[in-house]
């Protein structure tokens, strides 16, 4: 299989998406979503189709294929992941946490997501709750002034 490209991963993606909310997935749901003109997604569909990754018969459905569900599951994991982190923990607003993870995922190294995916893991399992640097964190963002534990320590 050649490599894939951003768009080619974003393709792979956006059909799993659109099949967890349908049943059958046309070049125009895959065009809409993705905000592309239907030749664009022809030309894409036909690349991915050629490299065993989607069934796809022209003018009809397009379906993920063994291989091309693996490959999708791995980039919308990696998604969902950067989303999470810049969303909850970072605070970002939703369209852009949605905007800056689908720009991301395609070019972190995978030991950096493996560091992420443990790093939120820990977070989220820590016995003692949010850590109280991250709620400071979080203050910090809707006050824009240190909190009190946060001053205490530049002295």
């Amino acid at each position: 299989m050649s490599v894939l490209t951003q768009s080619k991963e974003d393709y792979l993606e956006a059909i799993l998406v659109i099949s967890l909310e349908k049943k059958w997935v046309r070049v125009s749901d895959l065009a809409d979503y993705l905000g592309v003109k239907m030749s664009s997604v022809a030309t894409g569909i036909r690349f991915l189709a050629e490299n065993g990754l989607v069934n796809h018969e022209k003018y009809g459905y397009i379906e993920l294929t063994r291989e091309g569900i693996r490959v999708a599951k791995q980039v919308y994991a990696r998604h969902k992941t950067l989303y999470k982190f810049l969303h909850d923990f970072l605070g970002l607003s939703e369209p852009v946490a949605w905007r800056d993870a689908c720009r991301m995922e395609h070019v972190l190294d995978a030991k950096t997501m493996k560091r992420l995916l443990k790093f939120l893991e820990f977070i989220e399992t820590c016995p003692e709750g949010e850590p109280l640097w991250l709620s400071n964190f979080h203050s910090f963002l809707k006050t824009g002034k240190r909190p009190e534990p946060c001053l205490r320590r530049e002295k």
